[in-house]
């Protein structure tokens, strides 16, 4: 098509953030990190040219857990994104975003991936493979941009060109329906029900992303407050070196300033007495002060499935208002589905279960459903190409939606709560960057201060106009660093 475009250019930097208070990933806990943001160019068959803009944090310890030091998995991650900058400059094919990202993912990355861990191979074989979720989330700062910049070319909102209109190719070009279970629920609105077992669904031919949207996307939404394993639940957990820099320090009086009512609690996943004890506590603060939902996630650290079914049991018949207020439970098995094919049907038989780290691509989706999994939390730093194949892909088999945070600030909340409000999700958005580091957004918050502070429980997406992902970044009064990469075709 006219439309199509190929990146003639890129910028890297790296911003660096502190938290406020700490964050806790399973056995590490996060009190930095530092966002990638991206600058990219793209040109049309007709060589006109816009820049478009992409951010992610490095969040080293979600993305690559490990025994390794943080320094040796920030470095790597760095220089990884270093040479996706050069790649993606020199990147050739024309195409539409989500033609181009995918097939990035699938053939550059993938290989600069495999090359990279053979080096490190190479000068230590004790070092430890970077994992394909870090590769992923490194890249998802370019694949954002190109988006970006697309919608910028065309000045047009990104989401309104996932249709026949702009794209080469429908889905059936990305994705293949299910050979597993038949139709139970294969999405009639979308997709024609399999009539045996063992056959695949209808294909995708004919469809595009848009048909698997929400049009209008939702301007307000629901916000889920995440309650981090080292967070304070009451007065008597002070110590006296809070900060004391405005904001809560306390569930209750973040619950009570910002009027929410969902909450995410943080579990250890290898210690019961301590996870029930967090669900209980955490869901007598929230019935005290008129929260509605409740979601656990158990950081990945379970392997048998009787684990969570035991919390839940022990739930249900001890504290049953607290046990109806979990609204789905969050990814408590390890990150590695396909070497870990653990069967979560008995889980799923009592709450939603939800993939999230596992859920790298439609693929894995894919397995997940076939073991027992029965929603998807979707996010941006898996790249927005990623994202919206594997949302088509969930929905049209049925699953049910969410849209995780990765601690998002500055301009990679914008993505994220957009997904967010085209997806259809079970409920709202996770958003969380201003629990852990507000000040570090408080450029773009002038700019969207529905984004960037919870109102009534909600955030509001209605300052968000614009072509791209509408970030109106002109108006945006921030200095960044220095160039860390540039490169140009």
């Amino acid at each position: 098509m006219k439309t199509d475009i190929s990146p003639v250019s890129v910028d890297l930097y790296f911003i660096p953030v502190e938290t406020r208070i700490p964050l806790k990933f399973g056995p590490e806990t996060l009190t930095s990190v530092t966002c990638a943001r991206v600058c990219m160019t793209v040109a049309d068959r007709q060589a006109r040219k816009a820049q478009g803009w992409g951010e992610t944090p490095l969040s080293v310890q979600w993305a690559w857990p490990s025994k390794l030091t943080y320094q040796e998995r920030h470095e790597a991650m760095q220089l990884f994104c270093r040479s996706l900058a050069e790649a993606w400059a020199r990147f050739n094919q024309q195409g539409h975003p989500i033609e181009l990202g995918n097939a990035f993912t699938e053939s550059i990355l993938a290989e600069l991936w495999q090359q990279f861990n053979e080096r490190r191979a190479t000068r230590d074989k004790r070092r430890e493979p970077m994992p394909w979720l870090a590769a992923l989330v490194c890249s998802s700062a370019f694949d954002i941009a190109l988006h970006d910049a697309y919608g910028n070319l065309l000045g047009l909102d990104v989401y309104s060109t996932y249709n026949a209109k702009f794209m080469n190719k429908d889905l059936s070009n990305f994705l293949e329906p299910s050979k597993y279970n038949p139709a139970i629920n294969c999405g009639a609105k979308y997709l024609a029900p399999c009539f045996t077992r063992g056959s695949s669904c209808t294909s995708f031919a004919g469809k595009y992303p848009a048909d698997f949207l929400k049009f209008p996307p939702a301007v307000k939404m629901p916000a889920w407050h995440l309650v981090g394993g080292k967070d304070l639940l009451d007065e008597s957990e002070l110590t006296g070196t809070e900060p004391d820099d405005g904001y809560p320090v306390l569930l209750p009086d973040w619950i009570k300033q910002d009027g929410l009512k969902c909450l995410k609690v943080k579990l250890r996943g290898d210690d019961s007495s301590w996870d029930i004890d967090r669900l209980v506590r955490v869901g007598k603060i929230a019935l005290e002060n008129d929260v509605l939902w409740l979601t656990s996630d158990f950081n990945c650290t379970v392997t048998n499935p009787d684990y969570v079914n035991d919390i839940l049991d022990r739930l249900m018949l001890e504290h049953p208002r607290i046990y109806q207020m979990i609204l789905y439970v969050e990814q408590p098995f390890p990150y590695e589905l396909q070497e870990n094919q653990i069967d979560v049907h008995s889980v799923s038989a009592r709450k939603p279960l939800f993939m999230d780290e596992s859920a790298h691509d439609w693929k894995l989706i894919r397995l997940g459903r076939h073991l027992g999994w029965t929603g998807v939390a979707l996010k941006t730093c898996k790249t927005q190409t990623g994202a919206i194949l594997s949302l088509c892909w969930a929905k049209a088999h049925g699953m049910t939606l969410m849209v995780q945070d990765l601690t998002n600030p500055m301009l990679a909340q914008i993505p994220h709560v957009l997904l967010a409000a085209h997806a259809g999700t079970i409920m709202g958005v996770e958003t969380n960057a201003m629990q852990f580091y507000p000040a570090a957004s408080a450029p773009e918050e002038a700019v969207h201060p529905g984004l960037y502070r919870r109102r009534n429980g909600q955030v509001d997406l209605s300052t968000l106009r614009g072509p791209g992902f509408g970030y109106r970044v002109n108006e945006i009064k921030r200095d960044l660093p220095e160039i860390a990469a540039s490169f140009e075709k």
